[in-house]
C-alpha cells in the first residue's frame, strides 16, 4: 500500500496504474497484436491501453484515391484525412482491439476523446505549418473523473488517437501525447507506470546486442549516455518527454517490447 499526502488529502494507492502506449509495429501485424492483447489482458493491475493508427491510414486513404500528405514525417489532417483516420482509429481499428479483449477476458471500453468528454484538445495554431485538424493537449486536457470511475470499476479504458475541442471538432492526436497527458494527469491520485512499447526490448548499448539491455536510467545516467553516443537521434525526444512526465509526478517510464509488458525485460526510467 502507498500513501501520498497533497492539499490536505491523503490517497492510498492500493496497485500500480499501468498505462501502456502500442504504435503501428504492433498494430500493423496481426499476428503480433494478437499476441499482444492476450498478454496485455493477463496483467493483474488497473490499466489504460492507448493506440496509434499504425500504416492503416495511408493504405486506407490510397484506396480512396486521397493521397497522404506529410511534412517531415508528420500527417498532414485535412477534413478528407480527418474523416478516414476517425472511421478508423476511433472505429474499425478500436473497436477490433476491444472485441479481442473481451475474448481474452479482460472488460475493456472504447474511447475518442469526444466519447465521455475523456479527452479535450485544442487545433493546432498555424505557425510555418498548417497541420490541419491536429490536436494539442494541456494540463486540463483529461477528464480524470471519468478515467478513475471506469478504474474503479474494473473497466480497462481503450483510447484511440482522437479528441474535441468542446465545439463539435474532432482532432488527430499524437498517441505519445495522449499517453503522456493521461498518466501525468491520473498520476494526481495513482501511483503511475507509463510504458512505451517499440521494436527493441529497451535501451541498449549496444543496438544489435540484446545482451547489452540497461535495465535503469536515471537523468544523471541519460546524459551521460547522450554524451557517451548510446542514446542519439530519434531517441532522444522520447526520452527528453519521459523525464518531463516522470518530473510531473509518474513514477516511472518503461520502454519495453510489446512481447514483454508483464515481464521484467525492459527499461526503467526514474
Amino acid at each position: 500500500m502507498y500513501h501520498q499526502k497533497k492539499a490536505n488529502k491523503i490517497y492510498i494507492f492500493i496497485k500500480m496504474l499501468k498505462i501502456i502506449k502500442i504504435g503501428g509495429g504492433i498494430i500493423d501485424n496481426e499476428q503480433d497484436l494478437e499476441q499482444f492483447l492476450q498478454t496485455f489482458s493477463e496483467i493483474k493491475e488497473p490499466k489504460i491501453l492507448v493506440h496509434g493508427g499504425g500504416k492503416g491510414a495511408s493504405k486506407m486513404l490510397n484506396q480512396l484515391g486521397i493521397e497522404p500528405k506529410m511534412i517531415e514525417g508528420r500527417r498532414i489532417t485535412d477534413k478528407p484525412t480527418l474523416d478516414v483516420v476517425t472511421g478508423l482509429y476511433a472505429g474499425n481499428l478500436n473497436k477490433s482491439i476491444v472485441s479481442k479483449l473481451q475474448e481474452f477476458g479482460c472488460n475493456a471500453l472504447g474511447l475518442s476523446g469526444a466519447d465521455g468528454n475523456a479527452i479535450k484538445g485544442s487545433k493546432r495554431p498555424v505557425k510555418t505549418i498548417d497541420y490541419g485538424f491536429v490536436g494539442d493537449l494541456n494540463d486540463e486536457s483529461v477528464n480524470k473523473e471519468l478515467f478513475q470511475l471506469l478504474i474503479d470499476n474494473n473497466i480497462t479504458s481503450v483510447v484511440c488517437a482522437i479528441t474535441h475541442d468542446g465545439n463539435g471538432q474532432l482532432l488527430n492526436t499524437n498517441a505519445d501525447t495522449i499517453a503522456s497527458t493521461i498518466a501525468v494527469a491520473m498520476s494526481q491520485e495513482n501511483e503511475v507506470e507509463l510504458n512505451f512499447c517499440f521494436d527493441r526490448i529497451g535501451v541498449l548499448r549496444d543496438v544489435n546486442d540484446d545482451t547489452t539491455l540497461i535495465p535503469k536510467i536515471n537523468e544523471t545516467l541519460y546524459l551521460q549516455l547522450k554524451e557517451e553516443g548510446v542514446i542519439f537521434e530519434g531517441m532522444i525526444p522520447k526520452l527528453d518527454n519521459s523525464f518531463k512526465v516522470i518530473n510531473a509526478g509518474v513514477k516511472n517510464v518503461c520502454l519495453v517490447h510489446a512481447r514483454n509488458i508483464n515481464s521484467e525485460i525492459k527499461t526503467i526510467l526514474c
